[in-house]
């Protein structure tokens, strides 16, 4: 499904002119690809509050942008300086004297620019313009991550049967990897994860040297690409036979989880989605060992809005996906997260990621 970018600039220039700016100046590559289309690795774009948008590129992507940018937006290949080009075309546009820029994206250097080349405009520094529409995700959106989701678990389908003791964990997210390349990801959205016995604690490790043992937890985060939109999945298994103690832990990852994922709604505050799973686990003792949130947004970026989190307060977008990866983290002994990724849709939630949820036992 096409992505309808005309009705994205015009929401764009909408909050544009509630926020009484004449243009934005993107930065960002994910905004400018769900603005344009564009997926290449050097532009700007700049966006009027009324009028067509432009954006500037170099000479490797004009053969590119014919086919990937939209028809409505204006492409300028620049010869030299993308700066220049921009300086160039913001002259002729009339009437424009406030114009924002995204300031989490936009490096220091190029700020210095806005303040000397760019002088005689008044530059304002604006955040989440773009992010906040991209936070809920239109059909062909949910289209691709739900491809990418797909791509996903059958990647991790073929790798589990591949793992035996004595690998490392280095070893095993190669031919995960391998394995996602097989099943059409175009890339890793992220390092992926994989962290055994008491490494499996460590939330955010880096696969490393280690052998994985007999008997160890095996923590594999992971993700694919399409499109440009991204999945986002965690399972944890056991390489041989669980114990009792093992059991116990994920059994209590896994209800919390559960409950998250069918209770989640759009139109909750992220803070309350966090809660589903966190007040169950504090119920049994375990909330100093689950530290981090419960989830984020999934799309063009692995990471973005809505936060699902005991501090986010704004209210969970229709049409949000989501991820919800509660876990138990016990330093020197291992930990679970089981993660998957939800569509709020009207009707409720849904997972899109699907995959064997209970304790699988690597034999």
């Amino acid at each position: 499904m096409s992505a309808d970018f005309g009705a994205r600039i015009a929401a764009t220039q909408a909050v544009l002119n509630e926020q009484h700016l004449d243009g934005l100046l993107l930065a960002s590559l994910a905004n400018m690809r769900y603005l344009t289309g564009f997926s290449g690795s050097n532009a700007l774009v700049f966006v009027p509050v009324r009028g067509g948008v432009t954006l500037f590129t170099d000479f490797r992507y004009q053969t590119q942008v014919v086919d990937e940018v939209a028809s409505m937006v204006r492409v300028v290949i620049a010869p030299q300086s993308l700066w220049s080009e921009l300086w160039t075309s913001l002259a002729g546009v009339p009437s424009l004297e406030v114009v924002g820029f995204e300031s989490a994206h936009l490096l220091h250097r190029d700020f210095e620019r806005l303040l000397t080349e760019g002088a005689r405009w008044q530059w304002r520094p604006s955040r989440d313009v773009v992010e906040a529409l991209r936070e809920r995700k239109d059909a062909g959106e949910i289209a691709l991550i739900e491809t990418a989701a797909r791509i996903a678990t059958d990647a991790l389908a073929a790798t589990l049967p591949q793992i035996h003791p004595g690998q490392t964990e280095t070893a095993i997210a190669g031919i995960l990897e391998k394995a996602l390349r097989d099943a059409g990801s175009e890339g890793f959205p992220f390092p992926t994860i994989v962290a055994s016995g008491p490494r499996s604690a460590l939330p955010h490790a880096r696969s490393s040297d280690r052998s994985v043992e007999f008997g160890d937890f095996l923590l594999i985060d992971f993700g694919a690409v399409h499109l440009g939109y991204c999945s986002d999945i965690t399972r944890t298994v056991v390489v041989g036979r669980a114990s009792a103690e093992q059991r116990d832990v994920y059994s209590a990852v896994q209800e919390a989880q559960d409950r998250a994922c069918a209770q989640v709604r759009a139109g909750m505050r992220g803070q309350e989605a966090d809660a589903v799973a966190r007040d169950y686990l504090s119920g049994l003792g375990l909330a100093e060992e689950f530290g981090h949130s419960l989830g984020h947004g999934i799309g063009l970026e692995v990471h973005e809005g809505p936060r699902l989190a005991s501090t986010a307060e704004a209210i969970l977008p229709l049409d949000a996906v989501v991820t919800v990866e509660p876990g138990v983290y016990r330093a020197g002994w291992g930990g679970v997260r089981i993660e998957d990724d939800v569509l709020l849709a009207a009707a409720g939630p849904r997972r899109l990621t699907e995959f064997p949820r209970e304790l699988l036992e690597l034999n």
